[in-house]
């Protein structure tokens, strides 16, 4: 394999011609990549297997609870985990979904995906368990961001909203992200995670867990889509109504063979990591 090339202007503007073509393109253009949803497509039969293609993710998703629980503890504007309302984008077959219903303090979970393959085995598995039968716990709809109604009232919209290993599939995560900010309501959280783009997450991602240890399918990542840190950050510096006193909370997770997903402390510099933005109450 060869190394891919740093381009320090090239990529570190993508979000910035994000910006631009947030400007330039109606809001109704959609963020779905036809390739993207066939590769998932093809994994949706494995997604349920610990041992199988989505793997990691299992393993992962108890930090994604604790990472919402941290970004909720923060003062002075500490939320409330009762009665939450989540929507989960990019929910793939339903990991953090189903996992976001049981909890005790939520309310409703809303997921979506545009791969109707994924979608279906994600709405066979939550069939296996009554609880998820409640009306309103748990629902499941083949869509875009683009597709949903944008909320009107603050009741409309959700406690959080997240967005897991789905930036990083993204062309353009500018426009993408723009689309996802109505759903949150005032004191509400967009919760992602994401890849930073760097030489050692193409070696880690790409190298040793696409080729070398096939820990996930070939062509799961493009490392060209990666998007750092301060990226996001500028992202949300730029938007009005968001981050304020203290609402902003990131930190790094790294995979280690044997023992599985840690947080790390500063890891959001040069691989996987977790992003947290409070909408301003």
């Amino acid at each position: 394999m060869v190394a891919p090339r740093l381009s320090a202007l090239g990529n570190c503007s993508r979000l910035a011609r994000g910006f631009h073509a947030i400007r330039s393109y109606a809001t109704s253009s959609s963020s779905v990549n036809p390739i993207e949803v066939s590769h998932f497509n093809a994994l949706a039969s494995t997604w349920w297997d610990p041992d199988g293609s989505s793997r990691l993710l299992h393993l992962m998703n108890p930090l994604r609870h604790d990472f919402i629980s941290s970004c909720h503890a923060l003062k002075p504007h500490s939320t409330t985990q009762e009665g939450l309302r989540y929507l989960d984008i990019g929910c793939g077959g339903g990991i953090f979904a189903e996992s976001a219903a049981r909890l005790p303090n939520t309310a409703t979970v809303t997921a979506i995906d545009p791969s109707m393959d994924v979608i279906e085995v994600a709405k066979q598995h939550a069939r296996k368990d009554p609880t998820l039968q409640e009306p309103g716990r748990l629902e499941y709809f083949n869509k875009a961001i683009e597709d949903l109604e944008v909320p009107q009232l603050p009741k409309e919209q959700y406690d959080v909203v997240s967005l897991f290993e789905v930036v990083e599939h993204i062309s353009t995560p500018a426009i993408f992200l723009t689309s996802c900010l109505p759903f949150v309501k005032p004191g509400g959280w967009l919760i992602l995670s994401t890849i930073a783009r760097t030489w050692t997450s193409w070696l880690t991602t790409k190298v040793v867990a696409e080729d070398v240890m096939g820990l996930v399918p070939r062509g799961t990542h493009d490392w060209s889509k990666y998007i750092n840190e301060h990226q996001l950050r500028a992202f949300f510096e730029a938007q009005d109504g968001w981050g304020a006193n203290g609402g902003m909370k990131v930190l790094g997770c790294v995979y280690v063979p044997g023992i599985g997903w840690r947080m790390v402390a500063g890891g959001e510099r040069w691989g996987n990591y977790f992003f947290g933005i409070r909408r301003d109450p």
